[in-house]
């Protein structure tokens, strides 16, 4: 044999070999991958965001022109016209990019828990949604006061704090305006009672989510239910109340399965599947 045919021989070996390592690096497939592909790699996912609080900018200066505007129809009580303005955001995915943990979720193929969903709060590394920081500067230069409504728990509160500091969100002055769940008794992951805390002072003139939740109660009730929260708010999606795009966790991932996060994760997938419609096919 000569020494190029040799030669030929091992960069043939080599090619093969290293395309059978890749083959068996391939990860599994995961039903979380393409989420959260387009929110952290998508140009239209930032587009998304920065359209969203672009159109909360137009929002804000409606109603601080409309004294009659609340955004909190349910919890808003009395003579408020003449109260102080304020905004309502929620954190996560809304101000918020917590993907890391995510893909961290999905690389170690693990499911939620308090314990790393804290853990990760403590590193202090989510990032800024497009547009969130710029919102509340503008907010805040309006005299508007910001106040984030999470169900990041009450233990996170410091941690949450400072990520957010050292990104430039507007952070209350001396007004606290980090209402975490379990800060107090009646604070839990139904978000109305701290609207109404917020609403006793001062007039709601946004809220911004991503999730049902951060408007209605009733976002882990049946998918029929949800449908009729969401109908029953019609006339504020879009104007008092503007929503994130987050494909990525939520109730509507909960809702087919109940919300019963016992469940196996293949009943949960089944779930999913029994609920979503689709195209019979091509007519043989």
């Amino acid at each position: 044999m000569t020494a190029r045919t040799s030669l030929i021989l091992g960069l043939l070996l080599a090619v093969l070999s290293g395309g059978a390592v890749r083959a068996q690096d391939v990860p599994p497939a995961h039903d979380m991958l393409l989420a959260n592909l387009w929110i952290q790699r998508s140009v239209e996912y930032k587009a998304n965001a920065l359209t969203v609080y672009a159109l909360a900018r137009l929002r804000l200066d409606e109603a601080l022109a409309d004294r009659s505007w609340t955004a909190a129809p349910g919890e808003q009580k009395g003579d408020f016209q003449n109260l102080p303005p304020a905004v309502v955001l929620d954190v996560d995915e809304t101000v918020l990019d917590n993907s890391k943990y995510e893909v961290w979720l999905m690389r170690a193929d693990q499911s939620f828990s308090t314990k790393t969903w804290n853990q990760f709060c403590a590193a202090r590394i989510s990032a800024a949604i497009p547009g969130a920081v710029e919102f509340t500067k503008y907010a805040e230069s309006k005299g508007v006061k910001v106040f984030y409504v999470t169900n990041r728990g009450a233990e996170t509160e410091t941690d949450t704090r400072e990520n957010m500091q050292k990104l430039g969100f507007a952070m209350g002055g001396n007004v606290d305006t980090f209402l975490m769940q379990g800060e107090k008794p009646e604070w839990a992951g139904a978000k109305s009672t701290r609207r109404a805390a917020i609403a006793k002072d001062y007039r709601v003139l946004l809220n911004i989510g991503d999730n049902l939740g951060d408007f209605d109660d009733r976002y882990r009730s049946s998918e029929a239910d949800r449908i009729k929260a969401f109908e029953a708010g019609m006339p504020y999606w879009g104007k008092q109340w503007l929503m994130l795009a987050n494909p990525t966790y939520g109730s509507f991932d909960t809702s087919p399965y109940g919300h019963d996060f016992k469940k196996p994760r293949e009943e949960q997938r089944k779930a999913k599947w029994d609920v979503l419609e689709s195209w019979s096919g091509p007519t043989p």
